[in-house]
């Protein structure tokens, strides 16, 4: 049997946490720290250690969501289909929902087990800590789960192994949009070799993104910049944020201060400077060969003028190589326009169950509505 506990805060974790999981900044303390500091409101961080023998042998990530009509759908001004929509999705979402895993960022960076355990032993220990868990939230605060979500699953990852388990306990397997990677290639060692590897039309399509941006000026910014620039920082982010479909959180001020504090070189923000003024950025973690693509924002106004959007996933790109990762982690959403730098769709899944047994046996189908496939074409810019 794995014995399991839960924690409510960073402080608390055992001493051998960190060294579990040195593959992954997302799981490290640092990041935990910097997130339990300046996380959005509407999310409770939980923190799982599983042992056996009082050995730690896994641990997961676990965050309480608190799912608001006016939280998830931004934009008052929708049509009367659009509200029904919205109407429909706030049934199935409103209310609280356990994550297994963490939903500020894509990608399954929310548990972790040594090998030494089958794959069956490690999901039947986490969905007994989950239901510990629905059982501790209702106890300190009365709310009633709503919704169990298992965040952002590779079809390569083990836990689809595990099907007979999911089925037993109704939780549905639902398709998630894709994470955009690109591998960085061992024959580029700088942004020029990138740009030849490219075919002529992408060639060109680069090269006219830098000139549109000649007036741009980037620079990374430090921790007192950050601080200086938070106000708007968090108003260019807030520009990008919230024309979303849908949204589940939104960040506080002083989330990429915090972050900043606690990571260190880790992270960097990115600053787009035009006449003197701050009109966009991005961010980014290193988390060991992967470089993550982190929120970013900008002016809407000269966002198409000087293009910089797609500036900076090439500004991504060309960090990326630079400084010799292997893979860049552009996340989900825009996937048309990344592709057209290099990334490619690699498909991801969530595991989900409601607790209402009727809205349970719809879910597959709700969850089509609420996250539709997204008809775009795939770029291919490099030469054959």
């Amino acid at each position: 049997m794995i014995d399991f506990k839960i924690y409510s805060s960073v402080n608390d974790l055992p001493n051998q946490w960190d060294a579990l999981v040195n593959h992954d900044v997302f799981l490290q303390q640092d990041y935990l720290k910097a997130l339990e500091t300046v996380s959005p409101n509407n999310i409770t961080w939980y923190y799982v250690g599983f042992f056996k023998s009082e050995e730690l042998v896994g641990l997961a990530i676990m965050q309480r969501v608190q799912l608001y009509l006016e939280d998830i759908f931004r934009n008052p001004n929708d049509h009367c289909l659009e509200q029904r929509f919205k109407n429909l999705v706030s049934k199935v979402l409103r209310g609280n929902v356990l994550v297994v895993g963490n939903l500020m960022h894509t990608g399954q960076h929310g548990i972790f087990f040594k090998d030494i355990l089958n794959g069956r032993a490690k999901v039947e220990a986490i969905y007994r800590a989950l239901t510990a868990l629905q059982i501790k939230v209702k106890e300190e605060s009365g709310k009633t789960i709503r919704l169990l979500l298992f965040k952002d699953y590779f079809e390569t990852d083990p836990i689809h192994k595990q099907t007979a388990f999911f089925e037993s306990h109704q939780i549905s397997k639902v398709s998630a949009q894709p994470n955009m990677m690109m591998k960085v290639r061992s024959n580029w060692d700088s942004m020029d070799d990138y740009v030849g590897s490219l075919n002529k039309k992408y060639r060109r399509r680069y090269r006219t993104a830098k000139k549109k941006s000649k007036d741009i000026i980037s620079k990374e910014l430090t921790l007192e910049e950050i601080e200086s620039n938070s106000e708007t920082l968090y108003q260019l982010y807030k520009n990008v944020s919230d024309n979303a479909k849908i949204n589940t959180f939104i960040l506080p001020k002083r989330h990429f201060c915090s972050l900043k504090v606690h990571l260190q070189e880790k992270f960097r923000v990115i600053g787009y400077y035009l006449d003197g003024g701050l009109v966009g950025f991005y961010t980014l973690i290193m988390n060991n060969d992967v470089l993550e693509t982190y929120f970013l924002g900008y002016d809407s106004e000269h966002q198409y003028d000087n293009q910089l959007y797609l500036n900076m996933l090439y500004d991504m790109a060309q960090f990326g190589i630079e400084n010799s990762f292997k893979n860049i982690a552009y996340c989900r959403t825009a996937m048309e326009i990344k592709s057209s730098v290099g990334a490619k769709a690699v498909a991801m899944s969530m595991y989900m169950k409601h607790t209402n047994c009727v809205l349970n046996a719809l879910l597959q189908q709700i969850f089509k509505l609420m996250n539709p496939s997204r008809e775009w074409e795939e770029r291919h810019p490099f030469q054959q």
